[in-house]
């Protein structure tokens, strides 16, 4: 995928979602380790030795130093050297330490913007980086392998399950058309609302779940299989009908012209309807087909038939959980205002052993909201303290906020929203943009909802125990949600990121550094002799320890071992 670690991984595709394996990467790495351990014992052997010399030993390292430089004093002339250095620094120019602090604050600068450069595109200090890749396994450092999962078990303790789990990209259950939706935003604004790395996860996607039953592939598929596989749309849609010229039936074909050439929700509503007709038994098609077709009708305001449809593909499919309709289901009840099927669906899908998402959490949270948010008033609250019925409410949210902290800001419109992609990772940005475009809605009809959520969900913070290596009510909040959501959401979006990093210490220490710098230039600049005088007055008492020391030494050892070590 690219936003696993340093390195690419495989993806497979199963069913509606993304799974990344490390299993080839593991192999190789097996493979590398077996091919020569006498090589690798002795570089074991190695990087422990450096680590220990360097922990413990090189406080010796340093006194042998000085010892080496005092002894090496007279031979080596040291003194002369020194005295012919100081004469020649005494004959420099105020110009010439005007340039030098200028152009080491250039220099410093120049590294300042870099830093912050990269801090902003991938949130990690360059320096950082290459420091960590290169030097922390020579000092013997030992990255952690070992991660939790998303979902605690039910007795509540830790199951420890691979990291990969936690990036798992998901197919967005609320995705939009591409033609009557997608292309509308890039006609009007000139923005691409998807990134290349998205739709390819939709073409794969696309290419796994209308292969067909088939064991053998037949002329139209194959010319299917190649259309989702092509970036340019127009090629696509010109694929689509060089299917359907081959075979009127070409239920898939269909599938695509009403999702990137129909530029009404009507017209791609007409489309799935023929290609329904045609589908047959692949259960695949069928389960796609209808459940579009129940989000046109609820798009043209056809809620309840949207909502037969979803129930009539919940009970006709009921082992496709991982399709996520229920999702659906959940946001066209809301807008029905029927909150008590909303409240059933929530009984059977938030289970402690089913996965959670956005949408889960945090219409649990607004029915609970709901119920008190009309009459809750903050100043009352802190008078009397929190009825049963608020604390319920507020503790739904704060389990909320825990699940995806990005959320709130979305809704209280704190951060604009963009159109959703048609992939999310659960905890990430991108599920909270999806929940958001959807929902907000629905947290505006609730009335004092959104002040609710506004008084209590910056509360959810001071439960959570900090450092992040715990969670509260879920697992630890995974650490590559960032990295995968700059691949799904656009460039020109603000990606959100919790825990809020910390400006890294090389981008505040070379900012420090040209402040500092430019700062000398200026005064050497400006008061050249009184400058002159502190650089004397600063070096002095610099080097007045070193010259102590060799003071001591000098008494405490007898001139004859000197001469003695001298000679030698």
């Amino acid at each position: 995928m690219g936003f696993c670690g340093d390195f690419k991984i495989e993806v497979i595709l199963l069913g509606d979602h993304v799974t990344p394996l490390f299993t080839g990467i593991r192999r190789n790495m097996e493979d590398t380790a077996g091919s020569n351990p006498q090589s690798l014992g002795f570089t074991e052997k190695l990087k422990s030795w450096l680590s220990w010399s360097w922990t413990y030993v090189c406080f010796i390292w340093f006194g042998m130093v000085l010892i080496m430089i005092y002894v090496l004093w007279s031979p080596l002339k040291l003194q002369e050297t020194l005295t012919s250095a100081s004469v020649f620094l005494n004959t420099l120019t105020p110009k010439f330490y005007v340039a030098l602090t200028g152009t080491s604050s250039l220099i410093s600068g120049l590294i300042l913007i870099f830093e912050w450069w990269y801090f902003r595109k991938y949130g990690t200090s360059f320096i950082e980086q290459v420091s960590v890749s290169h030097l922390r396994p020579l000092l013997g450092g030992v990255e952690s392998s070992s991660t939790t999962g998303l979902f605690a078990s039910v007795n509540g303790e830790a199951e420890p399950r691979p990291s990969v789990s936690e990036c798992k990209v998901w197919r967005n259950p609320l995705n939009l058309f591409r033609g009557a939706e997608y292309n509308r935003y890039t006609w009007v604004t000139g923005k691409e609302p998807l990134t290349y790395y998205d739709m390819n996860l939709s073409a794969q996607d696309h290419q796994t779940f209308f292969t067909g039953d088939t064991p053998q592939l037949r002329p139209e598929d194959a010319v299917m299989q190649k259309a989702w596989r092509e970036r340019n749309p127009q090629a696509r849609i010109r694929a689509a009908y060089q299917a359907i010229e081959m075979n009127q039936e070409c239920a898939a074909a269909y599938v695509l012209l009403a999702e990137e050439e129909a530029t009404t929700i009507t017209e791609a509503e007409r489309l799935f309807k023929k290609a329904l007709i045609i589908a047959g038994k692949d259960i695949n098609l069928l389960v796609y087909i209808k459940r579009r077709m129940a989000m046109c009708a609820r798009k043209l305001g056809r809620i309840k038939e949207a909502v037969k449809m979803m129930r009539d593909l919940m009970k006709e499919f009921p082992l496709l959980g991982m399709l996520n309709i229920h999702e659906n289901l959940l946001e066209a009840l809301l807008e029905l205002q029927a909150y008590a099927d909303v409240q059933a669906v929530l009984a059977k899908y938030d289970d402690i052993s089913l996965p959670k998402s956005a949408t889960i959490c945090y219409t649990s949270a607004l029915l609970k909201a709901r119920a008190v948010s009309d009459k809750f008033s903050p100043e009352a609250a802190s008078r009397r303290g929190l009825s049963t019925a608020e604390m319920n409410a507020v503790e739904a949210i704060h389990r909320a906020v825990e699940f995806n902290p990005h959320v709130p800001k979305y809704l209280l419109e704190m951060k604009s929203l963009i159109l959703p992609p048609e992939h999310i990772l659960k905890r990430g940005d991108s599920e909270a943009v999806a929940y958001a475009f959807f929902h907000l809605q629905h947290w505006k009809r609730a009335e004092g909802a959104l002040n609710l959520l506004h008084c209590t969900w910056e509360g959810t913070f001071r439960i959570i125990p900090y450092p992040l290596e715990k969670g509260h009510l879920f697992y630890p909040y995974p650490g590559c949600t960032e990295t995968a959501d700059r691949e799904l959401l656009p460039s020109f979006h603000e990606v959100s990121v919790y825990p809020k990093k910390e400006l890294p210490f090389f981008i505040l220490f070379t900012a420090g550094l040209c402040s500092f710098t430019a700062m000398l230039a200026m005064l050497t600049h400006q008061f050249p002799e009184l400058m002159g005088v502190f650089a004397k007055a600063f070096f002095s008492t610099l080097f007045a320890p070193l010259g102590f020391f060799a003071d001591k030494m000098e008494s405490f050892m007898p001139s004859s071992f000197w001469h003695q070590l001298t000679r030698i």
